[in-house]
């Protein structure tokens, strides 16, 4: 009697094997570095603790450059960045919801509106430029084959 193979299974255990390629990808460096850049004005003046919430930005940033690897497929077959970064639109947008809620509710719950506003900007970009990271770096992994 042979074994029953799930074909859920069989497709998560595939994602997980690209992701952790994928991952290789990404140094803590370059996160570090992307998280200075975006949120250093922040750090500066103090509205935001860079040693407490510096863990969650890497985590998010991970997320967010995982989401743009798994879109990659598409640019790879011929569609623009923009028209896939549409696609993934509503998954893009609820990840930068909720990385702008956690910056929010570690960072500074009682500045003003316009440090919320800024601060829902740079999360905006924060999110966008990693998930061009894994656009790019995945649509790469998809002509050397690597996939």
């Amino acid at each position: 009697m042979s074994n029953m193979v799930f074909l859920k299974d069989k497709r998560r255990e595939k994602q997980m094997k690209y992701e952790r390629s994928m991952l290789k990808e990404v140094s803590v460096k370059e996160l570090k570095k992307g998280i200075h850049i975006h949120f250093a004005t922040f750090f500066h003046y103090g509205l935001l603790s860079k040693w407490s919430i510096e863990e969650g930005c890497a985590d998010f940033a991970i997320e967010s450059f995982l989401l743009g690897a798994k879109y990659s497929k598409f640019g790879f077959r011929g569609e623009s960045m923009t028209c896939v970064q549409n696609r993934s639109g509503k998954e893009e947008t609820r990840l930068t919801a909720d990385f702008y809620d956690y910056i929010i509710s570690w960072g500074c719950p009682n500045e003003s509106v316009i440090c919320h506003e800024s601060l829902y900007i740079a999360s905006e970009c924060f999110m966008q430029h990693w998930w061009k990271e894994g656009f790019l770096r995945g649509q790469k992994r998809y002509k050397l084959r690597l996939h």
